[in-house]
């Protein structure tokens, strides 16, 4: 996808972080742009800048758990834009601590979110991008999911997230290999960003009453919650800078999107365990200062 004057761009998680960024870019580039998001004071301020950059904007409040949600988003879009050209299913929620206190309030919430919500956007918007692409061959569009480096390698103390942006990682995979069987005309691409500041380890502030708000977070999530914090603090990559990445990765036509290519040496080291196989190695092999730290919060008195 190379051409994106008056073109559609729908975003989620369009009120802050990554999927801001990328609507300002959209706007530079002379797209319509789709902001949808479940924080509606976020929601609104993004809209008033981005229609300030002169872009024609559709703002919808929205929850992407609920598939009925995301399905009425996608009416909505039909009928002001007609089907999108670019998709970025973006929104996402951090969620930490030891795996077996995970509550099903927890996977109920952060697979809702991260999972479920690509599931619903792919869902809803690939046949309206397919129906335009065999009516018109010089239609282009393609769709980018966000998952994380969690998506490709495995920290302790983080598995709720782990294995939602693993499952989106292998959705992605599979999207891309999809689409590949059935048009030419349609890319997709995976986002796995490392520790950049975007608002995601304040991810609580919106998370509804009925997905656990009122749980009283364990003491290992408040020290996974403490480290992710000081983690994204450290950050040098920001938002905008992946953002960048993201429309590169469109124009280029590639599938892996990274913010931090040297963490790669992890993966490596990941596939490597599996493949020789041995046990997965220590995460922190490289840090085994912030190993101690860890383990010596999950086992202090």
């Amino acid at each position: 996808m190379k051409n994106f004057q008056g073109r559609t761009a729908v975003i989620t998680g369009a009120g802050s972080g990554f999927g801001l960024e990328l609507a300002r870019l959209a706007a530079g580039r002379g797209m319509n742009v789709v902001l949808a998001d479940i924080q509606t004071d976020a929601l609104d301020k993004a809209a008033a800048e981005i229609e300030g950059l002169g872009s024609a904007v559709l703002a919808q409040r929205l929850d992407v758990a609920k598939s009925a949600e995301v399905e009425a988003l996608g009416r909505l879009v039909a009928q002001r834009f007609g089907a999108p050209h670019l998709v970025f299913n973006n929104a996402g929620v951090g969620s930490g601590g030891l795996i077996w206190e995970t509550t099903l309030a927890d996977w109920d919430w952060v697979l809702g979110v991260n999972l479920m919500g690509v599931v619903h956007g792919v869902r809803v918007f690939t046949p309206m991008m397919l129906e335009a692409a065999a009516a018109d061959p010089g239609y282009a569009g393609h769709i980018v999911n966000t998952a994380s480096m969690a998506g490709l390698v495995n920290m302790p103390n983080m598995g709720v997230y782990n294995v939602s942006k693993h499952a989106v990682v292998a959705l992605s995979e599979t999207l891309y290999q999809d689409l590949r069987l059935v048009t030419d005309q349609i890319g997709a691409s995976v986002l796995c960003p490392f520790f950049v500041p975007t608002g995601i380890t304040a991810s609580e502030r919106n998370r509804p009453a009925d997905a656990g708000a009122d749980e009283k977070p364990t003491r290992s999530q408040l020290i996974g919650k403490a480290m992710s914090e000081r983690a994204v603090g450290r950050g040098k990559v920001s938002a905008a800078d992946v953002a960048g990445f993201v429309f590169e990765a469109i124009e280029a036509d590639r599938f892996y999107v990274y913010s931090h290519p040297k963490a790669l040496g992890s993966v490596q080291t990941r596939i490597e365990d599996i493949v020789t196989p041995r046990n997965p190695t220590d995460p922190f092999a490289a840090r085994p200062d912030i190993g101690a730290e860890l383990r010596a919060a999950l086992r202090a008195p």
